[in-house]
């Protein structure tokens, strides 16, 4: 088990149960927020249950594509909303099916590697689902939607894949859960967002050739029913056997820094879609 897991304390947010209201781009800012404090070591390691409705994220590389206000309707016809974030990837689908997790970790007192952090998060996955039978292998889905070295599947199906943030010391490790619901819909709907986007065109960047086959929820992958509550109660029963857990709230200086890091997203969501009409 990565020694990242074992903390004397674990402050966690619960995010999970906000509502339809809860904008994408907040929850970005929350992890940059985090960041900064875990980093400065003013707050102890953190970890961020969260939830968005019918959301899809995009990846700086997703808003370059030559059709971008074709694949943007596509979602929009489809009653999705679309948040271009700041941390690594591609398109990833969220909904009421698909529960987020960010642990974020200090640098500090020592440098964290890319790959030992998004370990940290591997291994802390496989404790969440080893009590319930769930064993999964850790690799590239290469026709998944956002494919990565740390992609988790099994027999071949991707159920979650993790991305990172690193602000000021602090590194979010970021991970979406696909609990429930159908992974081939989420799937065909970003398959369906490429290939409007892109529309053929040869293209400097690459964009994933998507089999919505490949991804699965873990209530397909097991037959058996599974909830984001299910999930949310494994992650602090996980945690409580790692260090002493703490639900928190943003402190008022925290607040402040929010509000900063969230005319930065807006900022950003700005630019990429100026002067499109959807």
């Amino acid at each position: 088990m990565s020694p990242l897991l074992k903390q004397p304390t674990w402050r966690v947010m619960d995010q999970s149960s906000m509502g339809p209201d809860f904008d994408g781009r907040q929850s970005f800012a929350i992890d940059d927020t985090l960041c900064r404090s875990v980093g400065s070591g003013e707050s102890p390691c953190a970890a961020r249950l969260w939830v968005h409705q019918r959301t899809v994220m995009l990846g700086i590389q997703d808003t370059r594509m030559p059709h971008l206000q074709d694949a943007l309707r596509v979602l929009s016809h489809a009653g999705f909303d679309y948040v271009a974030r700041n941390s690594g990837g591609l398109a990833v689908v969220l909904d009421d099916g698909v529960l987020n997790l960010s642990l974020i970790f200090s640098e500090k007192k020592r440098p964290i590697s890319i790959d030992e952090a998004y370990q940290a998060m591997v291994d802390f996955i496989g404790k969440l689902l080893g009590p319930h039978g769930i064993r999964f292998d850790v690799h590239e889905i290469g026709r998944s939607y956002c494919p990565g070295r740390y992609d988790l599947s099994v027999g071949g199906r991707k159920f979650a894949g993790i991305s990172q943030r690193r602000v000021k010391r602090g590194v979010a490790v970021q991970i979406y859960l696909c609990v429930s619901g159908s992974g081939p819909t989420r799937g065909s709907l970003i398959r369906d967002f490429y290939r409007s986007g892109v529309q053929d065109e040869k293209t400097r960047l690459t964009y994933p050739d998507i089999d919505p086959s490949v991804m699965a929820s873990l209530e397909e992958i097991d037959g058996q029913k599974w909830t984001v509550t299910m999930i949310r109660n494994a992650v602090f029963h996980t945690l409580r056997n790692l260090g002493t857990v703490v639900p928190s709230r943003l402190s008022p200086l925290e607040s402040e820094h929010f509000g900063y890091y969230y005319e930065r997203m807006i900022r950003r969501n700005e630019k990429a879609f100026a002067g499109l009409s959807i």
